[in-house]
C-alpha cells in the first residue's frame, strides 16, 4: 500500500513539474534580430549563405530536422517534421517517408507527397520550373527515382547505399517547397508550412515574419513574430544589441574580442563561442593565367602562416585543420599530428616562404617585379579582415595584392562563374559529414567548386567513402582525401573558425548548435520571458 502511495505521489509531482514548465512558456512578443548584409534572395534552395537561411528558415519545414535542443547535429538527433516516420529496405537503397496529414501551406493549400517530389525534381534540375541557382544540386546525384506512393507516403530510390543521405534532409538548407508556387515567387514572397508566415522583405532594410496560427504543432510557435533589421556596420550592430534594441546577435558576427566587449558591457547576456564548421580558405582560379601554373598555386599555399591568422582573426581560439571540422565537435577531422604533416602546414614558416620565393623568382618575379593581383572577397568584415591579412602575407613571396570587395548579392555568383583570380573565402558545412563537404566543394562540375578542381582519383575516393558503411574505414578514406586535396592545392584551408553569439537573458528555449551555422533557426520553441 505504501509503495503504491509513493508511486502515486511521484507521478503527481512529475505532472505538476510538467504543467509548471508548460505554463512558464509565454505566448507573445516579437523577437528582434539583425542581419549583417542584404540577403541575395529569400529562396533557401537557391542561395549558399547564412544571410538567407537564418532569417527564412522559420517559414518552412523539412521532412526531418536535427533536434533544435541539441548542441551537436548527428544522425542520432534527427527528429520528424513533415515526415512522421521513415524506413529503409534491407539493401539501404530505398528510403520511405510516411508524411504528416492535415498540414497546410501558408496560402491554405494542402501539403502532400507531390510537394516532396516537386522539391527534389527542382534540386536535381529535372523540373520545368528550374531554380536560377542550385548550389547543392550535387548532393542529390545518388537519388535515382522519387516514387509517390500516396498523398502521404513517398519512397526515394538510391543508386547505392549512402549513410549520409538522411542527414541531407535534416539541415536548414533542405526545406520542402510547394508545387503550386513558382521558383521566382519563392525568391521574393516565399510560402511555407512552417511556424511563421512571410510578411515582407525590404531590400537593405528588413525582413518580417509573423506567427502562423494554423501551424501543425499545437500551441506553437510561442512568438508573435520575428523582425530582422539589415545593418551593415558591425560596431553599430553590437552597440544596438548592448543598448537593448535587439534580442540576439547574428551567427559568425561577433569576433572573440567583440564578444568579450559585449559581455563586459552587458554582464547578464548569454554568450557562447561557437565552433562554426566554417573555414577560411584560399581560392585560386586554376583556369586563369598565371594561376593555371601549378607552381604558382603551390607558392601561394606555402606563404600561408596559419597560426598568424588564428591569433589575429580569432584571438587564438580557431584551429588549424583540414577540410573537415576538427574534434571534439567534428567526427571526421584529422588528428593534429596528421594535419601538421600535410603539405604546406609545416610550422617552419620561414622555410616554407623560402621555397615559395624560389618558385616565384624562377618564374621571373622579384621585389622590383612583383606579381600584381586582385584579391577578391565578400564585402563584410568576416571576409575582409582575413583578406587584408592574406595580402600582407603574399608580400613575402613577391606578390602584390589589391583588395577587391564584392557585395553579397553577387559574390557567390561571381566566384561560381570564375570571375576572379585569387580570393579569400569562407566555406561553412551544412552538416558535419564528408559527403556535403567533398561533393559540394571538390567534386568535378559542382556549382560550388569555385576553383574548378577536378581529379578523377579523388572523385573515386569520394565515391568510395560515401558508399562505406563502416565508420572507421570511411574516416580513413576521408583522411586519404584530405591529404590528396592538400597536395593538389585544391582549395587551401587556412584555419577553422570560431565566433561568438549572444542573446538577452529573457530569450528562452534557444540552443546554439556547435557544428553548424544553418540548422537551428526554426525558432518555434523560442519564447520571451518578459
Amino acid at each position: 500500500m505504501l509503495q503504491r502511495l509513493s508511486i502515486g505521489v511521484l507521478a503527481l509531482a512529475a505532472l505538476v513539474l510538467q504543467t509548471s514548465a508548460a505554463l512558464a512558456q509565454q505566448q507573445g512578443g516579437t523577437l528582434r534580430m539583425y542581419i549583417w548584409d542584404n540577403p541575395p534572395s529569400a529562396s533557401i534552395h537557391e542561395e549558399a549563405t547564412v544571410s538567407t537561411v537564418t532569417p527564412f528558415m522559420s517559414l518552412f519545414n523539412n521532412l526531418v530536422l536535427f533536434d533544435q535542443h541539441e548542441k551537436l547535429n548527428n544522425s542520432d538527433n534527427i527528429r520528424p517534421e513533415l515526415a512522421t516516420s521513415w524506413t529503409w529496405n534491407a539493401e539501404k537503397t530505398r528510403l520511405t517517408f510516411k508524411l504528416r496529414e492535415g498540414v497546410k501551406w501558408h496560402d491554405g493549400a494542402p501539403f502532400t507527397a507531390k510537394d516532396v517530389a516537386c522539391t527534389l525534381e527542382k534540386l536535381q534540375d529535372k523540373a520545368a520550373d528550374k531554380f536560377r541557382k542550385n548550389p547543392r544540386a550535387v548532393w542529390w546525384h545518388n537519388l535515382k527515382q522519387v516514387v509517390v506512393n500516396s498523398d502521404h507516403e513517398v519512397t526515394l530510390v538510391l543508386g547505392r547505399p549512402q549513410p549520409s543521405f538522411l542527414s541531407f534532409f535534416a539541415t536548414g538548407y533542405t526545406p520542402i517547397y510547394p508545387c503550386h508556387v513558382s521558383a521566382a515567387q519563392m525568391r521574393t514572397r516565399p510560402v511555407g508550412t512552417g511556424p511563421f508566415k512571410f510578411v515582407e522583405f525590404k531590400s537593405n532594410e528588413s525582413v518580417k515574419v509573423v506567427r502562423n496560427p494554423d501551424y501543425w504543432r499545437p500551441g506553437h510557435p510561442y512568438l508573435d513574430g520575428i523582425d530582422w533589421r539589415i545593418i551593415s556596420n558591425r560596431s553599430t550592430r553590437a552597440l544596438a544589441f548592448v543598448a537593448g534594441e535587439f534580442d540576439m546577435t547574428f551567427s559568425l558576427d561577433l569576433t572573440v574580442a567583440l564578444m568579450k566587449d559585449v559581455q563586459a558591457q552587458l554582464p547578464n547576456a548569454i554568450c557562447e563561442l561557437q565552433p562554426t564548421n566554417n573555414s577560411f580558405n584560399l581560392l585560386i582560379n586554376r583556369e586563369v593565367a598565371p594561376f593555371n601554373n601549378p607552381q604558382i598555386r603551390s607558392a601561394l599555399a606555402l606563404t600561408l602562416d596559419r597560426k598568424d591568422f588564428i591569433d589575429i582573426i580569432t584571438d587564438g581560439k580557431g584551429k588549424i585543420g583540414g577540410v573537415m571540422l576538427a574534434g571534439p565537435e567534428g567526427l571526421w577531422g584529422m588528428p593534429p599530428e596528421l594535419v601538421a604533416a600535410l603539405p604546406g602546414y609545416g610550422a617552419d614558416i620561414g622555410k616554407n616562404r623560402g621555397e615559395a620565393r624560389k618558385i616565384m623568382e624562377a618564374l621571373g618575379y622579384s621585389p622590383t617585379n612583383p606579381l600584381k593581383i586582385k584579391v577578391a572577397t565578400r564585402n563584410i568584415p568576416l571576409y575582409r579582415d582575413p583578406a587584408v591579412l592574406l595580402i600582407d602575407q603574399l608580400k613575402h613571396i613577391h606578390v602584390q595584392g589589391e583588395l577587391e570587395v564584392i557585395d553579397t548579392s553577387v559574390w557567390f555568383a561571381k566566384v561560381a562563374r570564375g570571375e576572379y583570380s585569387v580570393g579569400m573565402n569562407l566555406t561553412a558545412g551544412a552538416i558535419d559529414d564528408p559527403d556535403v563537404n567533398f561533393y559540394e566543394n571538390y567534386a568535378c562540375g559542382s556549382e560550388r567548386n569555385y576553383t574548378k578542381y577536378c581529379n578523377p582519383h579523388v572523385e573515386t575516393l569520394i565515391e568510395a567513402q560515401s558508399n562505406e558503411l563502416d565508420f572507421a574505414k570511411r574516416r580513413q578514406l576521408v583522411w586519404d582525401i584530405e591529404k590528396q586535396l592538400a597536395e593538389d592545392v585544391a582549395r587551401p584551408i587556412i584555419s577553422q573558425g570560431v565566433a561568438g553569439l549572444c542573446w538577452q537573458p529573457y530569450v528562452k528555449g534557444f540552443v546554439l548548435q556547435h557544428n553548424s551555422l544553418y540548422n537551428n533557426w526554426r525558432l518555434d520553441d523560442v519564447w520571451l520571458d518578459k
